[in-house]
């Protein structure tokens, strides 16, 4: 008898008992995280509760308040989308504005700024956003969970207007940006 426990599987040894040796269903997601200096704190709460819940994460910096350039952390979380370090990224500035016009500048980057929940799983779903971009500045520490939770619990729908709108984006991005 096997056992499905939130994502997680367990089996019944010989002896009736439950074997403790669980294993993953399903490949664990891989989120890189990110920020300036304005989402610093925001980025370390949001960092314990993904390790709580057991998330790998990859910390991108920034590593303390001090002013830096939001565009170095777009291409840090960029380039770990791009080379696979992680599937989803998280990057969070003050407006969340600057941040997502900067990391949509890299191909194979669809981040996506979010203040509600409903954009936050939306976008996955129809968009197939990989970074989700926070405003420190505009929303707090509970509703950027709720939004963080939204986004990684989504998945693209898959459905073929979705597929031939994102399409049409890599054609946009392959017609006028650089590789």
């Amino acid at each position: 008898m096997v056992l499905i426990i939130s994502g997680l599987t367990a089996s019944i040894a010989p002896t009736g008992l439950l074997d403790y040796s669980y294993r993953m269903t399903e490949k664990a997601m891989k989120i890189a995280v990110t920020s300036d200096h304005a989402g610093f704190f925001l980025k370390k709460e949001i960092l314990h509760k993904l390790s709580v819940k057991q998330y790998p994460v990859l910390d991108l910096g920034t590593d303390g308040p001090e002013p830096v350039d939001y565009p170095d952390y777009a291409v840090a979380i960029g380039e770990s989308i791009r080379s696979k370090q992680a599937d989803r990224g998280i990057f969070i500035c003050g407006s969340g504005v600057g941040g997502s016009i900067a990391a949509n500048k890299i191909p194979d980057v669809r981040a996506g700024l979010c203040h509600d929940t409903y954009s936050a799983h939306q976008s996955v779903e129809h968009d197939d956003i990989n970074v989700l971009v926070l405003g420190a500045r505009v929303i707090g520490p509970e509703l950027a969970m709720e939004l963080v939770n939204a986004f990684l619990e989504a998945r693209f729908t898959g459905e073929e207007r979705h597929v031939r709108r994102l399409e049409k984006v890599k054609e946009i991005e392959t017609k006028y940006c650089k590789k």
